[in-house]
């Protein structure tokens, strides 16, 4: 697998993944994702501020070669400046980090090493850029999600919200 900044050819490609991704969270009887977001606009955004990555299969030049996406948002989340009952492992205070969103792994590639391809070129990617740490959040009930986070050595550091009060779980792994 290949990871590479996403391009607006990708973006039609992307779209249905986020789509089966809903549709998992949905059979996990949680309301993340639910609201029809994350969606085309934002991919867009994220292409625009040139934040967001497609994971591909090597050497697959044809339509359908994109397997999964997320967004690596250099310049820190305002979100995770408050943290309840627990604390982020390199500080409260840190600004030195990476935060990850909108990750999402096409069904059919599910299992196939893409969550260990992407969290490997994150935390290089962060170490190369001097930062000390990787930070993502989910839904507490996102069993999938924290196991996949856990299972790669994110720690568990406390409760952040999003802008509208739903509470997320904040994970960090230290590079």
């Amino acid at each position: 697998m290949t990871i590479r900044k996403t391009t607006a050819a990708d973006i039609d490609e992307i779209v249905p993944i986020l789509e089966e991704a809903r549709r998992t969270i949905a059979a996990l009887g949680i309301n993340q994702w639910q609201d029809g977001y994350p969606n085309r606009e934002a991919i867009e955004d994220d292409l625009a501020r040139d934040r967001s990555y497609v994971l591909v299969k090597d050497g697959d030049v044809r339509v359908g070669q994109v397997i999964g996406t997320f967004a690596l948002i250099p310049d820190g989340e305002p979100l995770y400046d408050v943290i309840e009952n627990g604390h982020w492992a390199t500080g409260d205070d840190n600004r030195n980090y990476n935060a990850v969103h909108r990750v999402a792994i096409a069904v059919a590639s599910r299992g196939s090493g893409a969550s260990t391809c992407m969290i490997d070129f994150v935390h290089d990617l962060t170490r190369m850029a001097g930062k000390t740490s990787v930070r993502i959040d989910t839904h507490e009930g996102n069993r999938v999600m924290r196991r996949m986070l856990e299972k790669h050595g994110f720690v568990h550091c406390g409760t952040i919200y999003l802008a509208n009060g739903d509470p997320r779980v904040a994970y960090e792994l230290t590079v």
